[in-house]
């Protein structure tokens, strides 16, 4: 049965509403190559009406809007849409998978973890009540101080297409339990359930305003957003050369920003590792959603003594993942998400070729598939730390492979990048995982596993990687502000001065 991609407008204030300009998107399903639906775009006037719309949503019913409600209100809501996302999940899963080429068996588990993210940020909403008004220790007993955590505003929140519907809600939730109003930007080329989100917002009736979605282009609808003088704060999920832009347009109002960005992601394997376990965290910690992974662990830095029996190996795994349409079951690898992306990481491969690397397996369409944008598993060897294979990021299924010899040289190759996201460590040595550990320059260390992410941990970089962390109680901070109130409690005159009466 086809799936029918739902035709929306722009969610704004509470509503469906058509972009001024008229101007829409086609959507392109990576796997047949076909246009399914189309998606609104976004430009300056739309962008003008959703922070309008944001701002009122925090001063509307003055003593109680959005940003002075308790945090067990807000909490109510975003439990609510959680439940909607439970009953919709199967229906939003298929539409992700058709969007973006992700295996609908990853969608279904990145919807769990979408509906597990609004929940947790519903009790950490509940949790701020208690904790405003922290006392704060001073050296003097004439002044009592505390902390009040307030939030932030009106703020942007501009998404990538790997995972649509989960990036987002990892910015979203938070932002609304800590009582900001917001603009979600998705990716114009994966938006679909990122609009659902607005149509789930209306059914559970959250207040207008508190959340609207603005699908578009980057350099209209997200350039817009960034340089909004009435936006308070900017949360950024992307490429470093955007990032770069959005940070240099919020400079110019002394705007705070968070930027997860770009990766380059080292895996270190040491040769005291069970071959097979290993070999399959490596396999996964890169090919993982169709490879496109900011963290992706795409350089295997493997001992020489190994290295030889592990590749075969690495090899014979990637060989075995089932490629094929992401709605078929077991399918471990889809399509690239668009046709652009599609050529940028077939000429990544070309060019690693033409500078004297070895393409072990994969590097092409496979054969059995005639259509759609799929890459298979690329294992290249024989490069050299010079090579844009290696030094780049390629957000597609290509394994880089190199070796070493020592403990010292395995953390130098790991640590010569620009990148700083995630990075693994490969070895039943704890003490050695503990040590390379602690000397990996990156924001976030798997030991003898790979791209695990939990919504309690911290998440982000740290280089050109970005700055500032997602998910955890570090997710809801980046969307507070922390106000200091202090009160002199004293009967007594100050006594800086003297005093007119006494002159």
């Amino acid at each position: 049965m086809a799936i029918t991609v739902p035709s929306r407008q722009l969610f704004i204030d509470g509503e469906w509403k058509a972009p001024i300009l008229n101007k829409r998107i086609p959507i392109i399903n990576p796997s047949t190559e076909n246009i399914i639906g189309d998606i609104p775009a976004a430009t300056k006037e739309d962008v003008d009406f959703a922070v309008e719309a944001a701002k009122r949503a925090l001063s509307r019913n003055k003593g109680r809007d959005w940003s002075t409600a308790s945090g067990s209100v807000r909490a109510g809501y975003l439990r609510a849409i959680a439940a909607k996302i439970t009953e919709k999940k199967n229906e939003l899963g298929k539409l992700e998978s058709i969007d973006s080429g992700k295996p609908l068996e990853e969608a279904l588990a990145d919807l769990d973890d979408v509906i597990a993210c609004f929940e947790y940020y519903a009790g950490l909403a509940e949790g701020l009540d208690a904790k405003q008004k922290t006392p704060v220790s001073l050296p003097m007993d004439t002044f009592k101080s505390h902390v009040l955590k307030e939030p932030i505003g009106v703020v942007a929140l501009i998404t990538p297409w790997n995972y649509p519907l989960l990036l987002a809600t990892w910015k979203v939730a938070p932002a609304l339990a800590a009582g900001c109003a917001a603009i979600l930007k998705p990716s114009e080329l994966a938006s679909v359930t990122c609009l659902e989100l607005g149509e789930i917002c209306r059914e559970v009736g959250l207040p207008p305003g508190v959340l609207n979605i603005l699908s578009g282009l980057g350099h209209e609808a997200g350039a817009s957003l960034a340089s909004h003088p009435d936006v308070d704060k900017i949360a950024f999920t992307g490429s470093s050369a955007t990032g770069s832009r959005i940070m240099t347009a919020a400079a110019q109002l002394i705007k705070p920003v968070s930027l997860e960005l770009g990766g380059k992601s080292p895996i270190l394997v040491f040769e005291d590792v069970d071959l097979d376990k290993v070999a399959e965290w490596t396999i996964f910690g890169c090919f993982f959603t169709n490879g496109q992974i900011c963290s992706a662990t795409s350089r295997l830095i493997v001992h020489e003594s190994i290295a030889k029996k592990f590749v075969n190996k690495l090899v014979k795994w990637a060989e075995n993942i089932k490629i094929s349409d992401p709605l078929e079951e077991g399918c471990r690898l889809g399509p690239i998400v668009s046709e652009a992306q599609y050529k940028k990481v077939l000429n990544f491969i070309a060019t690693a070729k033409s500078e004297g690397a070895t393409i072990l397996t994969g590097g092409r369409r496979p054969e059995h598939l005639q259509k759609g944008y799929f890459v298979e598993p690329t294992i290249v060897s024989d490069v050299t730390t010079s090579m844009q294979i290696w030094r780049e990021e390629v957000f597609g299924p290509v394994l880089s492979v190199k070796t070493f010899s020592t403990e010292e040289e395995a953390i130098d190759l790991a640590n010569d990048t620009h990148y700083g996201l995630g990075s693994a460590v490969m070895s039943n040595d704890l003490e050695r995982c503990e040590r390379v550990s602690q000397a990996l320059q990156a924001g976030i260390v798997w030991i003898n596993c790979a791209q695990p992410s939990f919504i309690q941990a911290p998440w982000g970089g740290i280089k050109r990687s970005g700055f500032g962390r997602e998910l955890g109680e570090w997710g809801l901070d980046n969307y507070l502000s922390v106000k200091q109130v202090t009160t002199y409690i004293s009967g007594d005159q100050w006594g800086w001065y003297q005093s007119p009466s006494k002159l």
